[in-house]
């Protein structure tokens, strides 16, 4: 980029903008005088989902959860990362305690069309557990026998729903 040329960061489409500060971590390679105009043009675009989805990726590998929560929410606003931010979203929103929260973001994840076999059968397993864990043995036995015939010896499916539905018939069995 030719600094005598500042259009680049004026243009709307703030790809740019991005490409320039991914190149370099100094945050001061771009003159304050022109961060307001770039902040306003990234602000009325779909959030970058690739940058959000490493950024919550970095969180939570750090155990920062809540944090890391968050940016996969905010990934998950970028189509691409729809799927994969929510899923992540329900990960972290488990191991913060909040399964409720947790169990909305897999059953988010898992209306995304593009979800492969694959990506709902693992869905499908961590909403079972999810529901599970909350002792909502209904759902989460209606959640297994909808992963058993996606995927019939996907982990210890059959084993899970033989012991809830045991579990339910004589509940005072636990």
């Amino acid at each position: 980029m030719n600094e005598s040329n500042p259009s680049p960061l004026t243009q709307k489409d703030p790809r740019p903008s991005f490409q320039a500060l991914s190149d370099t971590d100094n945050s001061t390679a771009i003159p304050k005088t022109t961060s307001p105009t770039i902040e306003a043009s990234c602000s009325t675009e779909t959030p970058n989902g690739h940058e959000s989805y490493e950024r919550g990726t970095a969180l939570k590998n750090v155990g920062l959860f809540k944090q890391a929560a968050e940016h996969f929410e905010e990934s998950a606003q970028d189509p691409i990362y729809r799927l994969k931010g929510l899923a992540q979203m329900g990960l972290c929103l488990k191991r913060t305690g909040k399964q409720d929260e947790a169990v909305m973001a897999f059953r988010r994840a898992l209306q995304v069309p593009s979800a492969s076999s694959k990506e709902r059968v693992q869905i499908l397993y961590l909403l079972g557990r999810t529901l599970e864990s909350l002792g909502r043995i209904p759902e989460s036995l209606e959640t297994y026998r909808w992963l058993r015939r996606e995927s019939p010896q996907y982990r210890d499916v059959a084993t899970r729903i033989e012991s809830l539905s045991t579990r339910r018939m004589h509940p005072n069995l636990r």
